[in-house]
């Protein structure tokens, strides 16, 4: 049995959410790399082949990271090929995540709220880490990608591990959900040069952006990444109000919109009043934003039946207690995301 000091000694004290290695000498917030980074590989003799049922996800419905991961995934039609478990949506900010309770099941909203399967004994996703490597010493942080045959954390990045999931299953899939030819394809070569140049500013001024508001130590640095952070939204407004299609480049999906969307659903429901982003909101201040968000989550069911507030909104509010001491969860917006 593994009991609360059991997991307070297993999560270093590296582990707070906010520390102070995190922020730069203006108080602005820097987010921390992942550690493991191996990739999932179709190439001959690679240490970690694409097989049906050998890889497992943990992930979070209330993280936009990992929020990423579970669209992409349901995009690319790999819900038989790569099982996950949704951790709990609160996140202790001394044990980290924990996992669902057998008692908690059914409550929790959600395909994949749940123990963790493949370590019945594990209550929190520290163990995973530690399972990986018991020298571990970095954040323990949603989503991880799980080798099932080596015992080993593949990935823990979500930028690369979506990409793992562009291509790489591809020859398990139905031609339909295959890169080219007319299948899903989020990273097409004709778009890569503009997919790349756009997640470098998206990821640094709005995905980053709203943390740098939310948690940043000092006026300044707070100042500084609000700006940026309406500047870009900005930047997204013009850009959609010129495309040909409903989304970002067009009348496809592509990795952008998985990316913008995460944070951009979050935005008025949270980071309007919790990171304090309150020059406006997507509502009412960013028309073609708004709309490309609606179309998203009504018309795409991947971005749909992914996005769940009341984990959410239970995670922001319930789980920073730094700056929402009280816990208390806002009702609104109402709705969440207007119907078209």
């Amino acid at each position: 049995m593994t009991t609360t000091s059991n997991i307070n000694s297993i999560v270093s004290t590296a582990e707070n959410p906010l520390p102070k290695g995190l922020f730069d000498e203006k108080g602005t917030f820097k987010r921390p790399q992942a550690v493991f980074r191996d990739f999932v590989s179709s190439d001959p003799g690679a240490k970690f082949a694409p097989e049906k049922g050998r890889y497992h996800l943990y992930v979070s419905y209330a993280c936009p990271w990992a929020h990423r991961v579970l669209i992409v995934r349901k995009l690319k039609g790999l819900e038989d090929i790569i099982p996950f478990t949704a951790v709990h949506y609160h996140m202790s900010l001394t044990t980290s995540w924990r996992f669902v309770t057998p008692e908690e099941v059914g409550i929790v909203p959600m395909e994949g709220s749940m123990p963790d399967p493949l370590h019945p004994e594990f209550t929190h996703l520290p163990q995973v880490y530690k399972a990986a490597n018991p020298e571990y010493s970095g954040r323990f942080s949603v989503p991880v990608l799980w080798d099932k045959k080596l015992n080993t954390i593949v990935n823990n990045e979500s930028s690369e591990i979506i990409r793992m999931l562009y291509t790489e299953f591809d020859h398990l899939l139905p031609e339909e959900k295959r890169a080219g030819n007319g299948g899903v394809d989020l990273y097409p070569e004709e778009l890569r040069r503009g997919i790349d140049e756009a997640n470098e500013w998206i990821y640094d001024e709005i995905n980053n952006g709203v943390y740098k508001c939310g948690i940043g130590k000092t006026q300044e640095a707070y100042k500084a990444a609000f700006d940026n952070l309406f500047s870009s939204l900005d930047r997204v407004e013009t850009h959609l109000k010129s495309s040909s299609g409903p989304f970002y480049f067009g009348d496809k999906v592509s990795e952008v919109d998985v990316r913008l969307y995460v944070t951009i659903v979050r935005f008025d429901a949270v980071y309007v009043s919790l990171f304090k982003t309150n020059k406006t909101t997507i509502r009412y201040g960013y028309p073609a934003i708004h709309n490309w968000l609606r179309n998203l989550y009504w018309n795409v069911p991947a971005f749909h039946e992914t996005t769940n507030f009341e984990q959410i909104k239970g995670h922001y509010f319930k789980s920073l207690t730094t700056i929402n001491p009280s816990g208390i969860v806002p009702d609104g917006p109402v709705p969440h995301v207007e119907p078209l």
